[in-house]
């Protein structure tokens, strides 16, 4: 599992026309899974983490501008994004493959399962994504802050 999470000032998230989410200051997070995720991911000590780190990681700033503070202290906001090309690998020619993301079969029980984890545990305003669609977001990244966490890498 690989998630990319950006401290945002505001994002949303489309479909065609419609908003599905939006979020005031926060994080705007890509969530991914690869092809030796396995449907008992959840109940693995690496998903825990993976929640624990997103939720708890001081990435905004106190009151001397130092990031110290976490998304559950600042009580921000969450929006989460289905993301398969997370995976993808562009060693060989020009084309990225795919063939390291988990079955969308799969990965779409995975995601659906974070997302149910992430809203209990949430501490502002929360919203997500569709899996399988074609999104396109409009957020203003602050900082600019982007971070890369990995179960293989906790």
């Amino acid at each position: 599992m690989r998630i990319i999470i950006q401290r945002v000032s505001d994002a949303k998230v489309f479909v065609g026309d419609n908003v599905l989410g939006a979020i005031g200051t926060g994080l705007l997070v890509l969530v991914g899974f690869g092809g030796n995720d396995t449907a008992d991911l959840p109940e693995t000590p690496a998903w825990s983490k993976m929640l624990d780190k997103l939720l708890n990681l001081r990435i905004f700033p106190d009151d001397k501008g130092k990031m110290n503070r976490s998304l559950t202290d600042t009580s921000g906001d969450l929006l989460l994004i289905s993301q398969f090309t997370l995976y993808a690998d562009c060693k060989k020619g020009r084309r990225p493959s795919f063939t390291n993301a988990c079955h969308p079969y799969i990965a779409e029980s995975l995601y659906d399962r974070f997302v149910e984890d992430a809203r209990k545990l949430a501490p502002g305003n929360f919203a997500t994504g569709r899996f399988g669609a074609e999104m396109h977001l409009d957020f203003t990244n602050w900082g600019p802050v982007t971070m890369i966490l990995d179960s293989d890498e906790l």
